[in-house]
């Protein structure tokens, strides 16, 4: 009987887990390795949504393949990460910003991905809590928003039903080409090593440029039956950027509990996850400003997380030039949930030599070392 190669994965948030159970059953022997528990950091601390987002051709792509993948995975796992199809209801507030919904429902159509362009009437017959005067909006009718920490959880549970190993509570103290040292001085050594270890990328592998980028988010109590859509301001991604370094944008997900999970943010320069009251604020307010009546419901709740973000704004999905053995997944910033699928497919087929499903040029950690010559193929 052949020996399976042998593969390890260094974190196990949502994007580690995925990859980990996908190489488990390509047939490599798998250990995912955690310095906590499956689910509790960055994966933890996020909204959770399912979207497909069109900023460029490269981040729709990658969407909707994991979007697809996603679907796959809830009709063999139903009830897992408890999704809720509820579907984006993106809203312009002004004719310019509806010029961008209708030119994004056009664009998503163009995909096979439902995408309904919409009068401010309909947007306001949709969601009645939503403040009069919209000038209009998109439903996106595929999105969905799920609770990741436990979709990461099962991930791993599945991984070692399927013969693959948690090795939880160890601590990755550097990375070599083919092996890992750990805190407690011992080594591991694989056919193929995948770091996915959200922030802490930084520290292992500092020439990739991973960085935080801070988000707040809040939840409310339970209020049943007032919103049916994930809102998400227009201007989401493209909100303008303060002096200090914070953009704020409207994203409120209705929770299968009737709660309202509250964002979002993005605020760079910052080294920690203490709650910043300014950039809370900003949050808050810049959510009542489109369903006002936030104002009079109970917040229970708040909390700041970083994002892992890379200078171009690409995730990092793709074999280490300069290590032998070492792969990297990282730097999804707010799509990790949605694009952890694809990310685990497009990983394990660069691994097999398999054909790209999509082009991952643009992903490579090769553009990073452009010295370096990399050929692709």
């Amino acid at each position: 009987m052949s020996i399976k190669p042998r593969a390890l994965v260094v974190g196990a948030g949502i994007v580690g887990s995925a990859c980990a159970l996908k190489l488990q059953q390509d047939g490599f022997q798998v250990g995912l390795i955690d310095a906590a528990t499956p689910g509790c950091g960055v994966t933890a601390a996020g909204m959770g949504h399912l979207v497909a987002l069109d900023e460029s051709r490269q981040e729709l792509d990658l969407c909707l393949l994991s979007l697809r993948l996603w679907r796959e995975f809830f009709a063999e796992f139903p009830g897992v990460g408890e999704p809720s199809p509820c579907g984006t209801l993106w809203v312009a507030e002004d004719e310019a910003q509806l010029a961008e919904a209708q030119h994004r429902a056009a664009t998503l159509n163009a995909r096979d991905w439902q995408a309904d362009a919409l009068t401010g009437a309909q947007v306001q017959k949709l969601e009645p809590a939503l403040r009069p005067g919209l000038a209009g909006g998109v439903r996106v009718v595929g999105d969905s928003v799920v609770y990741p920490p436990q979709i990461a959880h099962f991930m791993a549970q599945q991984l070692r039903k399927q013969g693959g190993q948690l090795l939880l509570g160890q601590q990755v103290s550097s990375v070599h080409a083919a092996s890992l040292k750990l805190q407690d001085g011992s080594r591991l050594s694989a056919d193929v090593i995948v770091i996915a270890a959200g922030l802490d990328v930084a520290r292992l592998l500092p020439e990739i440029a991973i960085f935080g980028r801070k988000g707040h988010l809040a939840i409310t109590d339970r209020y049943p039956g007032r919103l049916s859509h994930q809102i998400v301001s227009m201007n989401y991604g493209q909100a303008a950027v303060t002096a200090d370094a914070l953009a704020v944008a409207a994203n409120i997900q209705p929770r299968p509990t009737g709660q309202w999970l509250l964002g979002s943010c993005r605020q760079d320069r910052q080294t920690d996850t203490s709650i910043d009251p300014r950039a809370l604020g900003a949050v808050l307010q810049t959510a009542m400003q489109l369903l006002p009546c936030l104002a009079d419901m109970q917040i229970i709740r708040a909390w700041a997380g970083m994002r892992p973000a890379s200078p171009d704004g690409q995730p990092v999905i793709g074999p280490h030039p300069l290590l032998p053995g070492i792969w990297v997944a990282a730097g999804h910033e707010g799509l990790g949930v949605t694009t952890a699928l694809a990310t685990a497919q497009i990983l394990a087929d660069q691994i097999a030599g398999r054909p790209a499903r999509i082009d991952d040029t643009a992903y490579r950690p090769a553009r990073f070392f452009p010295e370096q010559g990399v050929n692709y193929a």
